[in-house]
């Protein structure tokens, strides 16, 4: 794997590069030959390609605002597999009165058509806002006339009153581009910090000082060319993570006088205490007060702590919105039963401290948020709040978010390597690992009837991250929660019942048939006594060397028990070979186990892995085992009339 470069440029250290001569933010004119252009010479496979594509932030220094300016030139060379780029979304932001305002839009669909270039302009009636919270509208279309070997372009300017953080832009997306380009000019008396992570190099790298638009500004430029689609892995939380980006902080201004906003963590959470929708929040004890569940009061601190997150677990909802700060504030979350992930858990907060126990918040990045910058402090990093609770001096931690949730097991979502508690006098670096491990055991008892088919019951039970992890599915969508076991296995399942059972753990039981599980041959009855369970696949089949870290949900164990009843009149030829493979560390065992018991045969199955990550050495490891997985269950077995 590539190792993961962090630069941070901030307003003490320049590079000057003057060397080599490469001209940013001028797209070339439209050429008739990329039209025609069959396939990409980066990616033959790719479905799309960027032509030509330049973000440009420029901080105008006369309206102190913040201009985006876009342009994306992109070839289309398979429609049906390139539908992200058939659409466009710009997000806008609004804060109380400041908002972000779209102009210049513009966006054609070229095509060639018996030679001639035909333009076809995006009309604005297929533009359209949706509002997506008090914070965020998106303006959408759609472009029209879009074919194979289409070519899109797009242009937009957004004006942006907020200057703390400059967004967060992907070098590395999926589509290979031809040439990719970052530009930031800033006011020298308005300094940010550039954080550049990822692992490639720019062709063109230009940060110096220069005379602009009359005064001397700041400017970073970086143009990249020939870059391929990025190839994600197989057991990744986040791609993002190992993506190159670049993102900045406001770091100072100098008017009249030199004022600083690079963060600390320190500082980061001065500001928060005293933002109205997080500090002022916590400071309305009255409402802890007069909503603190009954009957607590002589309980020891471990259950006056389990007593309360379990009455604002089930009292309130989570409307689905992240947040660090409260969106309509605690009090009307307590009239509504609903709330933001902040209102609720800040609450929780609130109900801890109003008890006697010691309790703070977290905020962290959840898993589709990315990885926190733990070197460029800044509360951008956030989107997500936890409740924290020091017991014993060990902190425990609490999302009362997640129906499923308790002590220290949180939702998949959660777990992102780090958080920052927020206590009233310090704050503090949390390193967040699933330690508890979560079970996946999935159960058939079948017997082979009369007519060749075989029937049974099916038991598919979760317990910790799993378990919170089907239940969302499953709240998500009940229908087709109940579909996938049909999609997964090409089996007829009957009577499914899906329930959370009384220890917290998620099961589904069914019945099943099918006509496809068994062969015959002569008197001969051929069969794979794992029925539908086995590992057909191995998932662990990267022919490239990893590049990057194994991440699972939690630690895991997952066994497959069958037991069938072998038919009246035969007998089973030969049995199938149990097969273990250990690590030499005992971090993952694979074991396939099979029984003969009067007349029914038993098959377990048991994979554990005891980390819930691995560094990229153990790759060759789990590919493996993987495969010694794979070909223990498809072992069949004959079955001999007598």
């Amino acid at each position: 794997m590539k190792k993961i470069i962090l630069i941070v440029f901030s307003f003490v250290t320049f590079t000057f590069v003057k060397s080599q001569k490469h001209e940013f933010l001028n797209p070339p004119k439209f050429n008739d030959a990329d039209l025609s252009k069959q396939k990409s010479a980066l990616d033959e496979n790719a479905p799309a390609e960027i032509l030509y594509k330049s973000v440009h932030f420029n901080i105008d220094y006369s309206r102190i605002t913040l201009q985006k300016t876009i342009f994306y030139r992109v070839k289309i060379y398979d429609k049906d597999k390139a539908e992200d780029w058939l659409n466009l979304e710009v997000p806008l932001y609004q804060s109380g009165s400041d908002q972000e305002t779209l102009s210049k839009m513009k966006a054609y669909t070229y095509n060639l058509e018996n030679g001639n270039v035909v333009t076809t302009k995006v009309d604005k009636s297929s533009k359209y806002k949706s509002k997506e919270n008090k914070y965020v509208s998106i303006t959408k279309f759609a472009f029209p006339n879009v074919k194979n070997g289409s070519v899109l372009e797009y242009q937009y300017e957004v004006t942006s009153p907020f200057l703390f953080a400059i967004p967060e832009i992907l070098i590395e997306s999926d589509t290979p581009s031809m040439y990719t380009e970052y530009v930031l000019d800033t006011p020298s008396n308005i300094a940010y910090n550039v954080n550049y992570t990822g692992s490639l190099n720019p062709k063109h790298r230009h940060v110096e000082e220069k005379m602009m638009y009359g005064i001397n500004y700041r400017t970073y430029r970086f143009g990249y060319e020939n870059l391929k689609g990025f190839k994600t892995e197989k057991f990744i939380k986040n791609d993002r993570n190992y993506r190159t980006k670049i993102s900045a902080e406001l770091n100072s201004t100098n008017f009249k006088e030199l004022k600083l906003y690079s963060s600390s963590w320190d500082q980061i959470k001065k500001r928060l205490y005293e933002n109205e929708d997080f500090g002022g929040e916590l400071k309305k004890t009255i409402l802890a007060k007069d909503n603190m569940p009954a009957g607590i009061s002589n309980l020891n601190e471990n259950e006056k702590a389990e007593a309360i997150f379990k009455y604002v677990q089930k009292t309130f909802t989570w409307n689905k919105y992240s947040g660090v700060k409260t969106e309509d504030g605690i009090k009307k979350m307590l009239e509504t039963k609903t709330g933001n992930a902040a209102e609720i858990n800040l609450f929780l907060v609130m109900l801890f401290r109003e008890a006697g126990i010691n309790a703070d918040p977290v905020a962290i990045s959840t898993v589709g948020n990315g990885v926190i910058n733990l070197t460029s402090p800044n509360v951008s990093n956030f989107n997500f709040v936890l409740a924290a609770v020091k017991i014993n001096d060990q902190y425990h931690l609490y999302d009362a978010t997640t129906k499923q949730s308790s002590m220290d097991m949180l939702p998949p979502r959660d777990w992102n390597q780090f958080g920052i508690l927020l206590s009233k006098d310090k704050v503090q670096q949390l390193t967040m690992v699933n330690s508890k491990p979560s079970f996946n055991y999935l159960t058939a008892v079948a017997k082979i009837n009369e007519n060749g088919s075989v029937s049974g019951t099916y038991s598919d039970k979760d317990t910790g991250s799993y378990a919170m992890f089907a239940k969302e599915n499953y709240d998500d969508n009940m229908e087709k929660y109940k579909k996938q076991y049909k999609d997964n296995y090409a089996i007829d399942f009957t009577n499914i019942e899906s329930k959370v059972l009384e220890n917290g753990d998620f099961e589904s039981t069914m019945n099943f048939s099918s006509d496809n599980l068994i062969d015959r041959v002569g008197k001969k009855i051929i069969i794979n006594p794992m029925l539908f369970l086995n590992k057909n696949s191995n998932e662990f089949d990267q022919a490239e060397t990893r590049r990057f870290p194994i991440d699972f949900i939690s630690a895991y164990t997952k066994t497959k028990k069958i037991t069938f009843e072998i038919p009246e009149g035969y007998v089973i030829e030969e049995m199938p070979k149990s097969k273990k493979i250990v690590t030499d560390d005992k971090e993952i065992e694979y074991s396939y186990v099979a029984e003969h018991k009067g007349n029914k045969l038993e098959v377990t199955s048991t994979i554990k892995v005891l980390s819930p990550d691995y560094p990229k050495e153990y790759y060759p490891a789990f590919k493996q085992i993987w495969g010694t997985a794979s070909k223990s269950e498809n072992q069949v077995i004959s079955l001999i009339k007598k």
